[in-house]
């Protein structure tokens, strides 16, 4: 018995897409921060369990509220521009419904390959080019943690699945952008709050090491044009939260 969960602001664009591919769970759970366009609306017609709940800047506790609204034993989280392609649905029913319990029970949770697509086109290198998230795992058996690219911390073994997610994030540029602005202001708070020091440098040098890590280490020279917008953006996001930090040190 699987529950699905996924946090909304604002997403008629993308969530009925991810509702679709999500459709043979038991229970689906969407968590929402106060969207005020139809995104409440279309879920109501998958019959998803809807909770309205501020994020309030911390998007590990928004999880771990869903997570304690699920009802069954296995929880999938799922991001609202992301899809279970059929294959992937097939796998994660195939092990929790067919393998044995003595089986199952050697597994508290499986990372999951995404497949990333970026203004039409599928991003095989970077950063994105070998993403595995611990997307699937038994309740109970831990936590999110993180207020910003936050992670699930499951105790015991963790299993890889073979069939991807995919993922449909920043349809335009600008909204890329958009999301950056916001992430990067997150993540520099949390670091703030944590007494790190953002140095002149850093500012300089990280963002340098960014690009050079996705563009020619990880060879995304070889996704095109895609690839290089790709590596200059994440090499922006690196800037921004290091200077945005170094604002926020020098205020204090």
């Amino acid at each position: 018995m699987i529950s699905a969960v996924i946090l909304t602001k604002n997403e008629e664009q993308n969530i009925k897409k991810c509702l679709e591919s999500i459709k043979w769970c038991d229970e689906i759970i969407i968590v929402d921060d106060k969207s005020s366009d139809k995104t409440i609306e279309i879920a109501k017609k998958y019959k998803a369990a809807i909770y309205t709940n501020p994020l309030n800047d911390n998007f590990s506790k928004q999880r771990n509220f869903g997570l304690s609204k699920a009802k069954n034993d296995w929880i999938l989280f799922v991001d609202s521009d992301e899809v279970i392609s059929d294959a992937l649905a097939f796998e994660i029913s195939n092990i929790i419904n067919q393998l044995t319990d003595q089986e199952l029970s050697k597994f508290n949770g499986f990372f999951i390959k995404r497949m990333d697509f970026i203004w039409g086109k599928e991003l095989v290198h970077g950063e994105s080019g070998n993403i595995k998230l611990l997307r699937l795992a038994k309740k109970g058996q831990g936590e999110w943690i993180g207020k910003v690219h936050e992670e699930w911390k499951i105790k015991g073994k963790i299993g890889i699945l073979i069939n991807p997610i995919i993922h449909y994030p920043h349809p335009t540029i600008s909204e890329f952008l958009e999301e950056i602005n916001f992430y990067t202001s997150l993540k520099a708070k949390e670091l703030h709050s944590q007494k790190v020091k953002a140095y002149w440098w850093s500012i300089i040098f990280f963002p340098i090491g960014k690009f050079t890590l996705n563009y020619f280490l990880k060879k995304g020279f070889l996704d095109g044009a895609h690839g290089l917008v790709f590596a200059i953006t994440m090499s922006f996001h690196s800037f921004l939260v290091r200077a945005k930090l170094r604002i926020m040190n020098k205020n204090e």
